[in-house]
């Protein structure tokens, strides 16, 4: 098929919309409500088994779904070579390497994070987007009695999805209105904070600190390559990259943070047209080639992601569902538009030209969205299958509902989709 036929373009569209992720979520939440023990079975699968190095763990796993927490845990600790670490730990590395890319490169001449007195506004409500859910959260769960149970899962509604709170505020307020870019600006810092928190509060077990020496010197190599004028990615992939995964893994900081450190190394360009700008496109500096290359296939990735985490049954909603659903529903718009006020109010900065507190709050409604990043949060928080991950997976998979709610909120408020005038149209109103 032809790259410029409608079907491949709508294809593409829906791929780059995160439909692939979708499309594992629903197939995942469908396989463990229809069997789960076949489901825990593939995910909890021991690759190693199959040259005989290991032992099933998918069968363990699967035969202690309802067992005892020691049991489930014993599993946990054992897990070898299954196709969840494969996917959580070893592929989603270059899921948040995109991310990183994306924030390191908004802090450069002309990036949404350079210029200080324009994202200071936007800062601001990204820390009530994070204060507020986490404040909710933790509130929840003093009030149900599940704070030792549920309490280190605070972090899950911090998080905002940037590809599908992107899509929906282009829906409520147009591609060229001001409050996409606040958003914008809001996710890629929100995605910052996040890499932070998952790596400080979310060790795997007791940080191991001597091997940082290895992470360091896995920058140095990618400093050596760069001064070598070496352009490939695959370079600084293979070497620094594999290098700094492993340190990480070994120091038990997430390892699917382990391409972080290298990512502001690679050969770029010293501006920032702007996240989603098209020309970007034409961009073929290292960096840029990077995530050119990867793109389409960390899609697929999100999309195995979504097989391998969102499976589960419909029985596990409970207090864990609800408290990550109130930080996300609440929180979220209840923070960004109370540091907004703030910021305005008190530190008598500006909001951008255009927007007025309909926006903030539809938007705050909208950055409720956490699925993703919420998910794989709900994963570190509570690394133990069982009923407690699968109730905050469940709340991290239903902050999709954040979506309608914003959408029905933008109606309410008269919040109308900005039309961008066609540029013959401009021109003949110009002439007139």
């Amino acid at each position: 098929m032809s790259a410029h036929t409608p079907n491949r373009g709508v294809l593409r569209t829906l791929i780059d919309n995160s439909f692939l992720l979708i499309l594992g979520a629903v197939g995942a939440l469908l396989w463990a409500n229809l069997d789960q023990h076949s489901y825990e079975q593939f995910v909890h699968f021991d690759l190693t088994s199959l040259w005989g190095g290991g032992h099933s763990v998918g069968h363990e796993a699967a035969n202690h779904a309802a067992g005892s927490h020691e049991a489930v845990e014993q599993v946990a600790a054992s897990h070898g070579l299954t196709l969840h670490f494969i996917i959580n730990d070893i592929l989603m590395a270059l899921f948040f390497a995109i991310a990183a890319k994306e924030v390191w490169e908004s802090l450069l001449p002309g990036g949404a994070l350079s210029n200080p007195r324009k994202a200071a506004t936007p800062l601001l409500a990204t820390v009530g987007g994070i204060i507020g859910p986490a404040l909710i959260y933790v509130a929840g769960t003093y009030l149900t009695g599940t704070q030792e149970d549920l309490g280190k899962g605070w972090a899950i509604p911090c998080a905002t999805d940037i590809a599908f709170s992107y899509l929906i505020a282009r829906f409520i307020f147009g591609a060229s209105h001001p409050a996409i870019a606040f958003l914008l600006l809001l996710a890629i810092a929100d995605d910052a904070a996040g890499l932070m928190i998952l790596a400080v509060f979310y060790p795997q077990a007791p940080i191991a600190p001597q091997w940082l020496l290895l992470t360091l010197a896995a920058m140095l190599g990618a400093l050596v390559l760069r001064r070598m004028k070496v352009h490939s990615h695959w370079a600084y992939l293979i070497g620094p990259g594999i290098a700094c995964w492993y340190s990480f893994y070994q120091a038990n900081i997430h390892p699917a943070l382990g391409l972080v450190p290298i990512i502001p190394l690679l050969p770029h360009a010293h501006t920032d047209l702007g996240i989603f700008a098209r020309e970007e496109l034409n961009r073929d500096d290292t960096l840029s080639a990077f995530e050119h290359f990867w793109k389409l296939p960390v899609e697929y990735i999100l999309g195995l992601f979504g097989l391998a985490n969102a499976g589960v049954v419909m029985s596990s909603l409970g207090t864990g569902t609800w408290v990550v659903l109130a930080g996300l529903l609440i929180g979220k718009p209840v923070g960004i538009t109370a540091f907004t006020l703030f910021a305005e109010k008190v530190l008598k900065l500006e909001k951008p030209a255009g927007m007025d507190y309909r926006h903030v709050v539809t938007l705050g409604m909208v950055a409720g969205i956490g699925f993703t990043v919420a998910l794989f949060v709900s994963v570190a928080a509570f690394t133990v299958p069982g009923a407690i991950q699968d109730s905050v997976k469940m709340g991290a998979l239903l902050s999709f509902g954040a979506a309608p709610l914003a959408l029905i909120l933008g109606k309410v408020l008269g919040i109308k989709p900005e039309r961008v005038v066609p540029a013959s149209e401009a021109t003949s109103t110009d002439a007139a």
